[in-house]
């Protein structure tokens, strides 16, 4: 029987700084270490991470200045030359996806999330652009520019010839503003170091919160329910709103600031429950908890729907008001939970569990293609 030539594979990401859609990437590499990836900005960790095999451009050297200039990332993706690779997978929460592949080149599109800053989170990044001292450039920006971005970016995502989504709350955000039907593959999750025998022994005590501390992320919620209810709450990671969450803690809320990964792993697991309040797209962190056997706490929305199941890995309150997660935390009995099954249940977002189901996949639509 005649062999079949290899395929031909190309990656292509928005930038690379680091985060969990960076992991995404990375296992795609994995799956296809000879494929180059493209992508506006790099940093020199990602290019080692990736084996060197990472492609960029002129934006590569603006740097921070990239951020302010979606028309050039625009103009760079769409002029990338795809010929001769058989698949190409973008892998966007923003421009990436809107690359031209040619004809019998299958597209396939990972799918973080429609873009924030033109979509769902448009007013929010209206009041807090996250830009520094030049917030008001960039309000004055988006308001200019939100309607032909947002024109051009629903026909990129019309682009791909498959598209996939990190969770249903992604899938359902897809259908609502690009009007495509997707298909769920979790991201991956990197689990192992969660699940060290000699901290399943910590003994358990108050309540934990970890991530960059932006405002849509929700942390003052967390804050101001453990101020009302006088228990503890340990707090993991640094962002734009840390002082203000200092300034709102009471006597019961430590701070750790930008932790090591030896400490927050020996926090996971001596956690009574993490704690989520926020709406996010998937949400790695509490993903990560439950790895360490730890029941999470979460607003009823977004990817937590996909992991929080209520009375055996969490619980959820259902108003993002401190009102709403304080009256859970006081009736939350951590004895109820089964450790042991929360972490076994975690395995399902393993990254091994991420390369079956996207090669599963890939094989699937290449056969319909």
């Amino acid at each position: 029987m005649k062999q079949r030539p290899p395929l031909e594979v190309a990656i292509v990401h928005d930038w690379l700084v680091g985060g969990g859609a960076e992991l995404v990437v990375e296992q795609l590499h994995k799956m296809y270490p000879d494929a180059p990836i493209y992508t506006s900005y790099c940093t020199r960790e990602w290019r080692q991470r990736l084996d060197n095999q990472v492609r960029t451009g002129w934006l590569q050297p603006l740097g921070f200045i990239r951020k302010f200039i979606p028309l050039f990332r625009i103009w760079w993706f769409t002029h990338l030359d795809f010929t001769g690779y058989d698949l190409v997978i973008s892998s966007s929460g923003a421009e990436a996806k809107g690359i031209h592949v040619p004809e019998g080149t299958l597209h396939i599109n990972y799918c973080h999330a429609p873009t924030h800053y033109y979509w769902s989170r448009y007013e929010q990044y209206l009041r807090e652009p996250g830009f520094g001292i030049f917030d008001w450039l960039a309000r004055i920006g988006l308001r200019l520019l939100v309607a032909p971005l947002r024109a051009w970016d629903y026909k990129a995502a019309q682009r791909p010839d498959y598209m996939i989504a990190n969770s249903t709350h992604i899938q359902s955000q897809i259908k609502k503003y690009y009007g495509r039907s997707s298909t769920v593959i979790h991201p991956p999750v990197y689990l192992e170091r969660f699940q060290k025998p000699e901290n399943r022994r910590l003994p358990r005590d108050g309540f934990l919160i970890a991530g960059r501390q932006t405002p849509y992320k929700r942390f003052d919620i967390a804050v101001a329910a453990c101020n009302q209810t006088e228990l503890l709450l340990t707090v993991i990671g640094d962002g734009p709103d840390h002082q203000r969450l200092r300034k709102l803690a009471g006597h019961d809320i430590t701070f750790l600031g930008k932790a090591s990964d030896a400490i927050t792993e020996q926090e996971m697991a001596s956690a009574e429950a993490f704690i989520f309040p926020g709406l996010d797209d998937f949400g790695v962190t509490p993903v990560e908890a439950l790895a360490s056997g730890t029941p999470v706490i979460a607003y009823k929305a977004g990817g937590a729907l996909d992991y929080v199941i209520p009375g055996k890995t969490g619980e959820f309150f259902t108003k993002p008001t401190a009102e709403s997660l304080a009256s859970v935390l006081k009736t939350f009995k951590p004895e109820r939970y089964n450790r042991t099954a929360i972490a076994t249940f975690a395995k399902r977002f393993a990254k091994e569990h991420f390369q079956r189901s996207m090669a599963r996949y890939i094989r699937t639509v290449m056969k319909q293609s």
